[in-house]
């Protein structure tokens, strides 16, 4: 076992060896009550034969030794739950070894970092956040004087029409309207207006001649 962690790289404790120990004189006992629970029926068995072919002294004496062994039986039973409670024991002396060494790992880690952040480092961080902000604005303001009107009207209308698509409004389409013609109509070819002017005198004979007749 021993160059079995070796090889795997894991370092055997004393507390590990102690709980190995222990849980190997638990199994031996468990064993030793198997083998007690085993003569004790054989025992019971023997008395009852014995009884029956009329040897009452066997029996007794047979009744005896498993009297006998069920007393060593119970005192297993306690030596058992001792050593069970010494493994759990162990056990749980182990956990809070582990907790303990972690909780005393994390506070030097915090000492640490609370070291290297000390009160100065933090206002001077701080300042120095304040003075590249500072610094940022009068880029802004000198950038905002040097742009011209019709600039900054452009600028304007790039953030609304930037604020639009972020917030998912569609921006309004003008809607296009037919174009009024800016052509006078054609005029009425020269045979046309011969055309009509002669229906025209056409008709007026036709009333004269029937106000003649009439």
């Amino acid at each position: 076992m021993g160059n079995q962690a070796s090889k795997s790289g894991t370092k055997i404790t004393p507390q590990d060896r102690a709980i190995l120990d222990l849980k190997v004189q638990r199994d031996k006992v468990k064993q030793y009550q198997k083998k007690l629970q085993t003569l004790s029926s054989h025992e019971h068995r023997l008395a009852q034969q014995f009884l029956a072919s009329g040897d009452r002294a066997k029996a007794l004496a047979c009744l005896r030794r498993r009297r006998y062994q069920e007393t060593q039986l119970s005192q297993t039973d306690s030596q058992l739950a001792n050593l069970e409670g010494l493994v759990s024991s162990i056990e749980f002396a182990q956990v809070q070894t582990a907790v303990v060494e972690g909780l005393r790992q994390g506070n030097a880690v915090l000492k640490e970092m609370h070291r290297q952040m000390d009160l100065a480092s933090v206002e001077r961080l701080m300042e120095e956040t304040a003075e590249a902000q500072a610094y940022q604005r009068d880029i802004d303001e000198a950038i905002q004087t040097q742009m011209s009107r019709e600039d900054q009207e452009e600028v304007d209308r790039e953030m609304e029409k930037l604020e639009r698509e972020v917030n998912g409004v569609q921006e309004d389409v003008p809607v296009s309207m037919p174009e009024a013609p800016t052509t006078e109509p054609a005029p009425i070819s020269r045979p046309a207006e011969e055309a009509t002017a002669a229906r025209q005198q056409q008709e007026e004979e036709t009333e004269q001649r029937t106000a003649v007749l009439a």
